[in-house]
């Protein structure tokens, strides 16, 4: 069971666009439920594991972090397949990281 945790500063302009494109991936996965957790400071950033605004957590991992990234409340830039640079992972980049984490 995939547990989909989205981590965001209040008014993120790319939590909308993040949590779009999860639905679009989730109707691949009936019964998968996104949880919503808005930070408000560093401690909580660090605690929760943010690394800046959105981050998605996928059974309690950021499949979108290099290794050592710190916490942070920034914004957050995601690259997509080809390059381009956009504030949520695109919908090809949210499916791989889905699949990835339901495989054994």
């Amino acid at each position: 069971m995939l547990e989909l945790t989205v981590l965001t500063v209040p008014d993120c302009p790319n939590d909308p666009v993040m949590l779009e494109r999860l639905a679009e991936v989730l109707a691949d996965h009936p019964g998968v439920q996104v949880v919503r957790q808005v930070v408000r400071d560093e401690g909580d950033a660090a605690r929760f594991g943010m690394h800046g605004s959105p981050t998605l957590l996928v059974n309690g991992v950021d499949p979108f972090a290099a290794p050592g990234t710190p916490a942070s409340m920034s914004c957050r830039i995601y690259r997509d397949e080809t390059g381009q640079t956009g504030g949520a992972p695109s919908v090809a980049a949210l499916r791989r990281a889905l699949e990835e984490a339901s495989t054994p």
